[in-house]
């Protein structure tokens, strides 16, 4: 394996380890539920990102092979992490937050749970 190839999955690895211990550790020190969302939604995932690219280089290098599940896993990953913390998120509101905490909405439909859809008028 060359000087460059190695150098470049190292480089993948700290680099993941590094955004994997923020992660971590903002979910450990961070003090309620949507602060502590933030940190595996974006450092963890990065992380992880991280560590599956230099999977995929390795065994490119390795093997002579382009290893496609590790790009599955990570595009996987990317799309879910951010609809999974969104969930959590209105979880969160709809348990904890009364309607007069929240801010006011814009759209038609209100905040998730919070609002009942607009009357439907038949048009005559």
């Amino acid at each position: 394996m060359g000087f460059v190839a190695e150098l470049l999955i190292s480089a993948f690895l700290v680099i993941s380890g590094v955004f994997g211990f923020v992660g971590s550790y903002g979910l450990v020190k961070l003090k309620n539920t949507l602060q502590r969302l933030h940190a595996p939604t974006k450092a963890t995932t990065l992380g992880v990102g991280g560590v599956l690219i230099a999977s995929m280089i390795f065994f490119y290098v390795e093997k002579g092979q382009f290893s496609i599940h590790e790009l599955l896993i990570t595009l996987f990953l990317f799309l879910t992490a951010p609809i999974t913390a969104n969930f959590i998120a209105k979880a969160y509101m709809a348990r904890n937050l009364r309607e007069k905490d929240l801010p006011d909405s814009k759209g038609d439909y209100g905040w998730s749970v919070y609002d009942d859809p607009p009357e439907q008028t038949p048009d005559t």
